[in-house]
């Protein structure tokens, strides 16, 4: 509904928007009372912007829910996470530049490290080098299942999309993923009778790669997540009348944006350093600009407390470049936290910046948890971020009269 209603209210403008997404950003103190990753990382420049911006949180579904990149994703991006439900296959697949057809099934593939009895001793099979990964990918596509066409994709690292494609498909299927180790991957089940057929091919998949795979190290098996067929989503340039640009090494980032019509900007390299040369090179070109850093979120999910922190020092020292190119609004916040002391993403609200010629600043030199307590802002919806950046933008008219 606010959608619509806020549609009819945009109006265009010679403004920029920058929109930083540090992933998992929001953090915890490793001791009671102590300081978290953001507020333990030295980042003079993200203080010195903070003194000059509006301070809070963001809520990317609503309070004690732990959420995924992908609906964390879409909230802050400006929609509702809970009516646009996407499945991580699907953005996995965008994310590399596959064409889902209508009945296609996606599904995030994982290599991982079995022990001899098949219990998981690594999710994420060491974080495999993506050289290694694609490798084992050309070996698994020699696999064939009968009535079906089976696509495989590297992504990065440990990572690929795995695609069914055929008649009678559906994508109401578990994942195999068990989310700890220890115990075995869980075979795929059809939450639907007319998902029988999809679970049944991806688990004779699942058993003919395991097959393939077995006495290799590290990756000796794969597990299969986030079945997802492909979804219809408002675009950017109509909703929010903005023509914008994504910058994002990962895929299933790249695959959202995509998704809701951002185009998807080449970047060089991978490092965080490559994707700001890209944010340099096209900023003539758009005037709404996503900017994905995936570090902060691998250090938490990790629980590496320090490299997290490292990695925030890293964005800090990145920012003057994004400054420098004077943008009209800076939105600098995440899509979800991942404390390192909880290994997983939570549920605690998200440390939001908001800059802007018209922002009514809160004078705070200081960016972390404890002050974005103290922030006007307070804690918002994060589908609420972009209908603010578009006000203090100039892209919103007056309603009424």
């Amino acid at each position: 509904m606010f959608e619509q209603f806020l549609q009819k209210l945009i109006v265009p403008a010679d403004t920029k928007i920058a929109m930083l997404i540090l992933d998992g950003l929001g953090g915890l103190p490793r001791t009671l009372g102590g300081k978290t990753e953001l507020e333990t990382a030295h980042t003079p420049n993200l203080d010195a912007l903070a003194s000059k911006s509006a301070l809070g949180f963001t809520l990317p579904i609503g309070p004690g829910i732990a959420t995924g990149s992908g609906p964390g994703h879409l909230a802050i991006f400006g929609f509702d996470p809970l009516k646009y439900e996407i499945g991580r296959g699907a953005l996995e697949a965008l994310g590399v530049d596959f064409e889902l057809g209508p009945e296609d099934v996606a599904a995030r593939g994982n290599f991982c490290s079995l022990d001899e009895q098949g219990r998981l001793t690594d999710r994420r099979a060491g974080r495999l080098p993506t050289e290694e990964s694609t490798k084992l990918i050309e070996m698994l596509r020699a696999i064939h299942i009968d009535g079906v066409e089976i696509f495989l994709e590297p992504v990065k690292e440990h990572r690929f999309v795995f695609v069914m494609r055929g008649t009678g498909l559906r994508d109401t299927l578990t994942e195999t993923d068990p989310l700890k180790v220890g115990v075995a991957p869980m075979p795929v089940k059809a939450l639907h009778p007319d998902a029988e057929k999809a679970a049944a091919v991806a688990n004779k998949f699942i058993q003919q790669a395991n097959q393939m795979l077995k006495g290799l190290q590290p990756a000796n098996g794969i597990m299969l997540r986030g079945f997802a067929s492909f979804p219809e989503m408002p675009q950017y340039t109509e909703i929010f009348k903005l023509h914008a640009a994504a910058i994002a090494v990962n895929g299933m980032y790249r695959g959202v944006a995509r998704l809701v019509g951002m185009d998807v900007l080449p970047v060089p390299g991978t490092s965080l350093a490559d994707e700001f040369s890209t944010l340099e090179k096209f900023w003539p070109e758009y005037d709404f600009f996503y900017l994905h850093f995936k570090k902060t979120d691998t250090c938490g999910e990790s629980g590496d407390f320090d490299g997290k922190v490292a990695a925030i020092e890293e964005f800090d020292a990145q920012l003057p470049r994004l400054l420098a190119l004077n943008p009209d609004v800076v939105i600098v916040g995440g899509d979800h936290s991942s404390p390192a002391v909880l290994k997983s993403h939570s549920w605690h609200p998200v440390p939001l910046l908001l800059y802007g010629r018209n922002v009514r600043a809160d004078g705070i030199a200081e960016f972390g948890e404890r002050v974005c307590n103290l922030g006007s802002l307070g804690i918002m919806p994060a589908k609420h971020v972009i209908p603010l950046a578009l006000a203090n933008a100039g892209r919103v008219a007056k309603y009424g009269a």
